[in-house]
């Protein structure tokens, strides 16, 4: 998994609630086994009509949104069904932190385990980066994880706060199976031990 370590680009408001993983990314593209790609999927239904082509009133089919980095979202944003395609379609786009008052417990997991950084911050403040992020002078943030800060375009600062334990796992770039394997000592000496005690096991 890539490390979050910093990031800075354009931030887009989508200034609506209970977004669910299906506007993220519907249906159709949960065939796909490879994440290249689904970032055209992201948002679907929202960013094209019904002949495929864009709708030029959604944020991310605007200048400079285009190339968003950072996402600022109503509450409860990734309801729904656990796809995991979600965050992939995020990161794919080129999206990797999304802040909001609140996150489905699901979506958030999955979002942890390929990179993509969870804000949770209360309604008022991201109110106030919605409406910065509205502003194409005003959009481009800057996120730096290990000192919990985001850096606004005028250069103020806002801190946020993060469990310790899902910092680390980004900073350090570590899916579930890193994780796993930085026990792999103790996990091979566990079956050694079981291996002689219960060798039936293993025939």
């Amino acid at each position: 998994m890539k490390k979050f370590t910093t990031l800075s680009g354009p931030a887009a408001a989508l200034n609506m609630i209970n977004v669910d993983t299906d506007q993220i990314i519907p249906k159709q593209y949960l065939s796909a086994i490879s994440r290249a790609g689904l970032g055209k999927g992201l948002f679907n239904d929202f960013r094209y009509d019904m002949a495929g082509n864009e709708k030029p009133d959604f944020v991310l089919n605007r200048e400079p949104y285009r190339g968003a980095k950072i996402l600022i979202a109503g509450d409860n944003f990734g309801c729904g069904s656990s796809r995991e395609h979600a965050p992939w379609s995020l990161v794919d786009f080129g999206i990797r932190c999304v802040i909001a008052p609140g996150f489905a417990d699901i979506f958030f997991n999955n979002c942890v385990k390929n990179g993509v950084l969870l804000i949770v911050m209360a309604e008022a403040g991201v109110g106030e980066l919605m409406a910065r992020a509205d502003n194409p002078q005003s959009c481009e943030m800057s996120i730096d994880l290990e000192a919990q800060t985001i850096t606004l375009a005028d250069g103020a600062s806002v801190a946020f706060e993060i469990e310790s334990f899902r910092k680390h796992r980004l900073l350090n770039g570590l899916d579930d199976i890193e994780i796993t394997l930085q026990k792999k000592a103790e996990i091979g000496a566990f079956e050694a031990s079981q291996k002689a005690e219960l060798p039936w096991l293993y025939r």
